[in-house]
Order: structure tokens, then C-alpha cells, then sequence
């Protein structure tokens, strides 16, 4: 079995270095004139920090012909908006189709969860804040406070490049591990950001994997954590 490489340096990289130039954000719609921003534990509209929340999952949870399927079924087209009805209705298809466990499931075994979470974790409070989290069997779920010099894209790009080759390593196996893209949207308001939380967090009870979202080892609700 393969052993995580062990280091001073963490192989996400060094703590807290700003990169040499901001990457777009390549799937967020554009911000809105006064976007809601958080400070501390409470939202507020007074600091510069946007609120995200996030999915990316393992690249067999949803087959990419099944994924076609519906898009010609809901005639959709590129660059929906978040809120047209085809976008939702996509959005929620893809999010029961993975709850329904599809794939290979790797993360499913400990070893992979925790890696994944403890890279969630690794740059907290340095390059962004994370509010809360959910590791799923074949994807995951994020809320962070991203910060000017550290844009999302930034973020997602290292713990996916590092999961996949370390879990890779453990399961003995080879080739792509997470699927190339990932699902991004900023917070709106109080309201939504409290139906992110909720969202996160109750869904290992909506795929009956527990009855609780405390019950569920790998997400922020097990952690008890404070916002």
C-alpha cells in the first residue's frame, strides 16, 4: 500500500504564498453589483471576501452520455442562467444521480475521505475560510470564503491535482480520478447562505447513508464546527 509522501512542506504547496497573477473564474457567473460577502463567524456586506459554494466529484459518478441525454431532453443550451428552469432542473438531476452512488465510489473508503477532507482543510484560514463541507461517496460538497489573491479556481485546482495522485497511490490504480470540471455559484444573501449550509450538510441524510448529518464522519456538521 502506498503511504502519503511525508514532508515539512505540504505537496498542496507552501502556506498562504499569493500565485504570481489571479485566474478567471472560469464557470462563476459574473458577481453581482454588491455581492454578499462574509466577515468572521457572521455574513456581512463589509469586507471584500465572496462566498462560494462548490461541488466537483469522482469522474465516473455521472456518466457524460447520461449527462447529454438530459441536456437534449431539457433543451438546454450554454451559458443558462443559474436560475433558468433547464439550469435547475439539470442541476438537480446530476445531484440525485450522484447521491444515488454511481461509479466506483472511492471515496467511499476511508483513507480516501480522509485525505480529501484533510486537503480541504490543509490551507483553512490562510488562502480561504471553510464554512462547511461534505465528503459524499463519489463527490464533494464546499462552502468557502475565498480571498483577492487566492480566486476559486486556485483553490479547487491543488486539491484535486494532489487527491487524485495521492489516492491513486493508495488504491493501486492509474488514470483520471476526479471528473475535469466542477460546479460553482456565489451566495446571494443570509437566506441562501443558510440553505447552502443546510444543503451540505443534510445530504448524506437525503442519500440515506446516515439520520443525522452528525452521524456523517466526513463533513463539517460531524466537526460541530462554528461559522
Amino acid at each position: 500500500m502506498a503511504q502519503r509522501p511525508k514532508s515539512d512542506v505540504s505537496p498542496l504547496g507552501p502556506p498562504a504564498s499569493p500565485p504570481a497573477a489571479n485566474s478567471a473564474f472560469s464557470s462563476s457567473p459574473p458577481p453581482p453589483t454588491k455581492p454578499w460577502y462574509s466577515r468572521g463567524y457572521l455574513p456581512h456586506f463589509d469586507q471584500p471576501h465572496l462566498v462560494q459554494s462548490l461541488t466537483f466529484r469522482l469522474h465516473d459518478a455521472v456518466p457524460e452520455e447520461v449527462v447529454q441525454i438530459w441536456k437534449r431532453k431539457l433543451a438546454w443550451i450554454e451559458n443558462l442562467p443559474a436560475a433558468d428552469p433547464r439550469e435547475v432542473k439539470l442541476r438537480k438531476l446530476i445531484a440525485r444521480y450522484e447521491d444515488a452512488g454511481h461509479g466506483a465510489c472511492w471515496l467511499r473508503d476511508p483513507r480516501i475521505a480522509a485525505l480529501v477532507e484533510d486537503s480541504l482543510l490543509h490551507f483553512d484560514g490562510q488562502r480561504y475560510r471553510m464554512i462547511a463541507w461534505c465528503i459524499m461517496p463519489n463527490h464533494v460538497h464546499g462552502l468557502i470564503e475565498t480571498r483577492e489573491e487566492w480566486p476559486l479556481a486556485s483553490v479547487v485546482q491543488p486539491w484535486k491535482s494532489y487527491t487524485a495522485h495521492i489516492a491513486n497511490e493508495i488504491l493501486g490504480r492509474s488514470g483520471t480520478f476526479w471528473f475535469r470540471e466542477y460546479h460553482d455559484r456565489f451566495i446571494r444573501d443570509d437566506q441562501h447562505f443558510a440553505n447552502a449550509v443546510r444543503y451540505i450538510e443534510i445530504n448524506p441524510v437525503k442519500a440515506r447513508l446516515v439520520r443525522s448529518p452528525e452521524e456523517w464522519r466526513w463533513s463539517s456538521a460531524w466537526r460541530g464546527r462554528d461559522r
